[in-house]
């Protein structure tokens, strides 16, 4: 019986296919087969995953920046590009389309849960959260047009949502050299703040009405910690930058407040706040006690006292441990560094992640 009910859903994985293939035709994919058929594929899986492992996470919907990008940026027109060595050198040894040498900590997660995909990641700098919401739409029609709305609704009701968002906000808008300056005399910290929550509060409600119930969503990381912001403030010596730390503070505290908020307003919702500042500023203020050597200083890196005011590419300096690195370029964690974080985010008690860790919500 389980043979014949596996050679089923094989049949039913290959006739949607077929059929999202010839019939489906999203704007985004229009002249970009390779990408297209990637996509389609990753709907069969989802279904595939769905049906054969109902107690378990069918698939994780990724909202974010480069932190969690895993290779959609290789299929788009972006400055911002990490489809060449030395990245993914610990990840088969070639470039994956990851901003590090290895692993997102998203990567990490899924294999915990032993999950066939992680679908939906775009990487900020191309897509603002609410262009990444409206593929997020088009994703789920797609879904409802193959195993229809009461499936999809369960599907939805299980997958895990991750949303990462807020540091390129503050490092390549109010804290970009120079250019800033206007902006930051004329709008204080706390106004600016105030808006990319507003902000945010409506894009989480939204998703939350397209289907969305159990959501990760991470807080702004010790941004005047890495290389980059070092580099580009010298004045702070060897100590961690005081500006964009104080930004990314109180932008984490509205933030836990409206995460707070969503899940006590939004009915069965359950909402999880991921403080990743505590987590990577422990790591930085006792990397040894890590097994670290180095907390400050880019892994790969060209110029600057800590290996931040070039992007690592090819004429970069590697070094040769990476394990012993907590970044791995001017604004990325190592493969190393993302470990420790994915596993406090999976099973750390609740000042690292609140009201419950991620194991316990897939159990929830």
């Amino acid at each position: 019986d389980r043979t014949k009910k596996n050679t089923s859903i094989s049949y039913l994985e290959i006739v949607l296919l077929f059929i999202y293939l010839v019939f489906f035709d999203m704007d985004f994919l229009r002249g970009k087969p390779v990408v297209r058929i990637a996509f389609g594929i990753m709907i069969v899986l989802i279904i595939h995953c769905g049906i054969c492992t109902a107690k378990r996470v069918p698939a994780i919907f990724v909202f974010g920046d480069s932190l969690v990008e895993v290779g959609n940026n290789n299929y788009i027109a972006s400055l911002s590009k990490c489809n060449y060595v030395p990245f993914g050198i610990d990840f088969g040894g070639r470039p994956t389309g990851r901003f590090t040498n290895g692993r997102t900590i998203v990567d990490i997660i899924g294999k915990f849960l032993s999950l066939l995909l992680l679908l939906f990641i775009f990487y900020r700098k191309k897509f603002n959260m609410d262009e990444q919401i409206d593929y997020f739409a088009n994703t789920r029609q797609a879904i409802i047009s193959s195993i229809g709305g009461r499936a999809t609704r369960r599907l939805l009701r299980t997958a895990l949502f991750s949303v990462t968002m807020g540091s390129n906000d503050f490092i390549n808008n109010y804290l970009t050299p120079v250019l800033s300056i206007p902006e930051q005399r004329t709008v204080p910290p706390e106004k600016f703040v105030g808006f990319l929550i507003a902000r945010f509060r409506s894009q989480l409600t939204r998703l939350y009405k397209l289907g969305a119930r159990k959501i990760v969503v991470s807080n702004v990381g010790p941004i005047g910690c890495i290389p980059s912001q070092r580099d580009l403030n010298p004045s702070a010596g060897e100590n961690c930058v005081a500006l964009p730390n104080h930004l990314a503070r109180l932008f984490n505290g509205r933030l836990k407040n409206l995460v707070r908020e969503l899940r006590k307003n939004l009915k069965r919702s359950k909402f999880l706040y991921a403080d990743v500042y505590r987590i990577v500023d422990d790591i930085i203020q006792n990397y040894e006690s890590y097994g670290f050597q180095n907390s400050n200083t880019s892994c790969c890196k060209i110029a600057g006292q800590f290996g931040g005011l070039i992007p690592c590419g090819p004429p970069s300096n590697i070094c040769p441990d990476r394990s012993k690195y907590v970044f791995w370029d001017p604004y990325h964690p190592t493969d190393a560094a993302n470990i420790i974080i994915a596993m406090r985010l999976m099973h750390g008690g609740s000042d690292d992640i609140s009201p419950m860790n991620i194991r316990q919500l897939v159990q929830s």
